[in-house]
């Protein structure tokens, strides 16, 4: 696992762009994608708090979101900041001082690893490795740590049944969400994100757009998107999944005793975990960074370093885009669907949600092996024709891609020797 820069030419300022990095250059980068990704980070998060506003006023008729707060209503998510900070910060008495305080970093600095691993264009990740979905998965599933943590240390039963709820909702939701995340794993063969949208991306193929590579299209991949996108939601504690902490019936749950920013630092890393599992999904399932109709492929292919930097950068708008909207989709969910009830919710994912996902990870493992026999491929988008070229190697081989690439190019020789 090696930590490479968004682009090589700035690489380049600090070494020579093959040896690995060492000393104060090593630090220099290392602190630059730290304040990089941590400005993306709390920037989204505090859109996608501007959104919820504007779009819970537009779906339910209420003027009061989409006339206050100047043009655009961005004045009101700075006041709500603005009083957040001036607010209090009070300790109960019967709480656990110091765990008390540590609780809202621990879930916020969960999910800001997961965007660590996250290639927001390609090669553009701040830590490059060939498990990405994994360690992302197992950053994101440390914020129930930090939940557990909060209501224990309260002082409060109330806060103490809410966090055991929400741990039980969390942890239940990731296992299906997992097993659904794996099925394009097994369409690829790859748990590295990078190689994942490379294997959508191309060009147009005998007049076939290049977005009919991406895994929606897939018979299989298609039905595991709609379950990994509901666990999803679920797992972010979002309706209609969040009657653990529904403020009406059980004050805040593992929240009730916060106040200010530590109160603000939840709902901080919930909005940026919205945002993380959606970029997992475009990423998945949606192509990632391509889009769709080959601009993102063209530019990359250039021999132009300029041309290639532009790639990645309108690749990267694509990805934030798409994850983007699918945030919107949950902001809409939110603000159309009742509420169901705890066990409701628990009986949705252990009954029903894993052993869809099951069905479907193991239709995902025959599929290919029957289709193979009737077709002799293993897929019948326009990705899995044997003389597809791969895509130009990204910024990742620079650092870490040296035992990805033999990866990639052993899948795209399997599927050559099944078309042909």
């Amino acid at each position: 696992m090696s930590l490479v820069l968004a682009n090589s030419p700035i690489l380049d300022l600090f070494g020579d762009g093959a040896a690995p990095l060492e000393g104060w250059p090593w630090l220099i980068v290392a602190l630059l994608h730290t304040i990089l990704i941590g400005l993306f980070f709390g920037i989204p998060a505090g859109v996608f708090i501007w959104a919820e506003r504007k779009v819970s006023g537009r779906i339910q008729d209420r003027l009061g979101p989409t006339r206050v707060g100047g043009r655009f209503g961005w004045l009101q998510s700075a006041a709500d900041g603005a009083k957040l900070i001036q607010k209090e910060d009070l300790v109960p008495k019967d709480a656990d001082s110091l765990l008390f305080r540590a609780a809202p970093y621990l879930v916020v600095v969960a999910s800001f690893g997961a965007f660590m691993f996250l290639p927001f264009g390609d090669g553009w990740s701040a830590v490059s490795t060939d498990v990405g979905l994994f360690l992302m998965f197992a950053m994101l599933s440390l914020e129930v740590i930090g939940v557990i943590l909060a209501g224990y240390c309260s002082g409060s039963k109330w806060a103490l049944f809410g966090a055991m709820r929400e741990a039980a909702q969390m942890i239940s939701y990731e296992i299906p969400m997992a097993i659904c995340g794996l099925v394009p794993v097994l369409v690829v063969g790859s748990l590295n994100l990078n190689e994942i949208v490379h294997y959508q991306s191309g060009g147009w193929s005998g007049g076939l757009p290049p977005f009919l590579n991406w895994n929606i299209f897939h018979p299989i991949a298609a039905p595991a998107f709609v379950l990994y996108f509901v666990c999803a939601t679920a797992s972010c504690k979002r309706a209609p999944f969040d009657l653990a902490e529904a403020e009406s019936e059980l004050v805040a749950g593992f929240l009730t005793e916060y106040s200010g920013m530590r109160w603000s630092f939840f709902f901080l890393a919930e909005y940026a975990s919205m945002f993380a599992v959606s970029a997992i999904a475009a990423i998945l399932f949606l192509g990632g960074w391509d889009d769709g109709i080959g601009i993102v492929s063209g530019l990359k292919s250039s021999d132009s370093a300029v041309m290639q930097f532009l790639g990645s950068a309108v690749g990267a708008v694509v990805l934030i885009a798409k994850a983007s909207k699918l945030v919107f989709v949950q902001i809409w969910v939110r603000w159309t669907l009742p509420r169901l009830r705890i066990d409701q919710v628990m009986t949705t994912c252990l009954k029903y949600l894993i052993p869809m996902s099951c069905a479907l990870f193991l239709a995902a493992a025959i599929y290919p092996l029957a289709l193979n026999q009737g077709t002799g491929r293993t897929d019948l988008r326009p990705s899995a024709i044997g003389d597809r070229v791969p895509t130009r190697p990204s910024a990742d081989s620079h650092a870490a891609s040296a035992s990805t690439a033999p990866a990639s190019t052993e899948v795209a020789a399997a599927h050559g020797e099944v078309a042909q």
